[in-house]
């Protein structure tokens, strides 16, 4: 395996509140691979974001384009390291991330993610998480947070700049007809707010109509995230 150097990027849109902790936590457990840290910013955010990352060891940049995808990206296109690793800022990492990725590089896998569970007692997404751990699209999300070579990355063109939703799914897919894709059997911890903020029927029944949708391969991404902003409160 080529890669010696992990870019963690993280697609901000007013996360100061959760910033600390998670560039804390990649600082504390990362290594000599742990290459750097990049905040790609929303150019809509609003919050103090930006106080807040001069106090971290942290690359911030601003993307040019509001979305997930392109903040992706454009945080991807000013990695220098040899691994990319894209992670949710409300996401608690594993410890071992470092020694995980290296392990599924080494062994053939060309890219993956994590099982996750959520920072909630709720039974009910305890049974969600569960399903994290088997290998079919609708068990896949970005708060698994996703792992690939770089130079595979590009090779695959990124995530699609034009999707304002769904942009992970289009890129496993994508990705796994050309590579072998390691679910990792440990646990991120996934933030349950979208579902404090709704409920667990609201939340699902989202998921499910807007997949449904985007595999359906009929509907525009307009559509799709008009559905899932009027299916959900959520920003």
């Amino acid at each position: 395996m080529e890669a010696t150097k992990i870019s963690v990027i993280i697609p901000t849109y007013n996360e100061a509140q959760n910033l600390k902790r998670i560039c804390e936590s990649f600082l504390k457990f990362g290594n000599e691979n742990l290459l750097e840290i990049i905040i790609s910013d929303s150019p809509e955010t609003n919050d103090n974001t930006t106080e807040i990352v001069e106090n971290l060891a942290v690359k911030y940049t601003k993307s040019p384009k509001k979305g997930r995808a392109t903040q992706m990206n454009h945080g991807a296109s000013v990695a220098k390291g040899d691994i990319l690793y894209f992670v949710h800022a409300d996401t608690q990492i594993h410890p071992d991330f470092v020694s995980d990725i290296f392990d599924a590089l080494k062994n053939g896998y060309g890219l993956g993610c994590y099982r996750y569970v959520f920072d909630s007692y709720s039974w009910l997404l305890k049974i969600n998480a569960f399903f994290t751990r088997f290998p079919f699209i609708w068990c896949r999300g970005g708060d698994q947070t996703l792992f690939i070579q770089k130079k595979d990355f590009f090779l695959l063109n990124g995530f699609r700049d034009d999707f304002q939703i769904m942009e992970d799914y289009d890129f496993i897919i994508r990705a796994k007809e050309k590579f072998r894709f390691k679910i990792i059997p440990k646990n991120v911890i996934v933030s349950a707010r979208k579902y404090e903020n709704n409920s667990y029927v609201k939340v699902f029944r989202a998921n499910f109509v807007v997949m449904r949708m985007f595999l359906s391969k009929k509907y525009s991404q307009n559509e799709m995230a008009e559905a899932y902003k009027k299916l959900l409160n959520y920003r």
